[in-house]
């Protein structure tokens, strides 16, 4: 797969903004009552049943449709065992920072091509925003699933996350409503852009955080847990202390209402 152009960011140390990362993470995480979703923007969790798979001839007759329709060079292509290649854009629209390697230089051609995971010639890490609502361009298979699109994406920015923390949606607009769909980890993208035509107003792809409603606590590592818990025991203690001052505070005012009413006379 391959995945083109690329964008700027900004960086922010890990040791100097954790508590704020985690704030930030902690506010989807440890929610107890599900965000409020607008009139307009709805997300479907319910699976559509997929039809009979098509023939060779059908998909032919689709991917010459789609040409037809397609206004620039990211024409799909039939390879003669039956597969196709083209192209799908993803927005990436993530809230929370992303764990990358720190002090690595941006990834070349050359590592491209050979494969070089950059990520591994350092342990030393730092959070990291993407650019909200950006866009990247991948040029992939119609046997590339969504878990290979994600874990694509994530190797682009040598992000070190585990995939499990992302998901791959389907965004489409119907009524005046902006519907968005999670895609099982076996989908494959390009059949739903073929299916859809090339119009990214009918169907678009999104990359978000993996709400699940539950912590999925495998997906975290070591340092990120122990991290998630120094906070929570400062939390913990800070929310102690409060209520320690509070009664000793009324246990004051108590005691000196007491001593004034034992020296007035009965």
């Amino acid at each position: 797969m391959t995945i083109g152009s690329s964008m700027s960011s900004g960086y922010c140390s890990l040791d100097e903004d954790l508590e704020d990362c985690f704030f930030t993470a902690k506010t989807s995480f440890f929610r107890s009552a599900p965000s409020k979703v607008p009139a307009k923007n709805v997300t479907q969790t319910v699976e559509e049943e997929k039809p009979e798979p098509p023939t060779v001839q059908e998909i032919k007759q689709k991917i010459e449709k789609y040409n037809a329709k397609v206004t620039n060079c990211l024409l799909m292509k039939l390879n003669d065992d039956g597969t196709y290649t083209g192209f799908i854009k993803v927005h990436l629209k993530l809230c929370r920072p992303v764990t990358v390697p720190a002090g690595i230089r941006p990834q070349s051609i050359y590592d491209a091509l050979k494969e070089v995971n950059l990520a591994d010639m350092t342990d030393k890490r730092t959070s990291f925003y993407l650019p909200l609502d950006a866009i990247k361009q991948l040029h992939i298979s119609s046997t590339t699933t969504v878990s290979e699109v994600i874990q694509g994406l994530l190797k682009k920015f040598m992000v070190v996350d585990n995939p499990q923390k992302f998901a791959l949606f389907k965004e489409m607009r119907k009524d005046g409503q902006v519907l968005f769909q999670k895609l099982p980890l076996t989908e494959y993208p390009l059949y739903l852009r073929l299916l859809a035509g090339p119009d990214t107003d009918v169907l678009s792809f999104v990359l978000k955080e993996n709400e699940t409603g539950e912590v999925e606590w495998d997906a975290f590592s070591i340092p990120e847990l122990q991290n998630f818990l120094m906070i929570l025991d400062k939390e913990e203690k800070d929310k102690i202390q409060q209520v320690q001052r509070k009664y000793e505070k009324f246990k004051q005012r108590l005691q000196q209402t007491l001593k004034e009413a034992r020296g007035k006379p009965g």
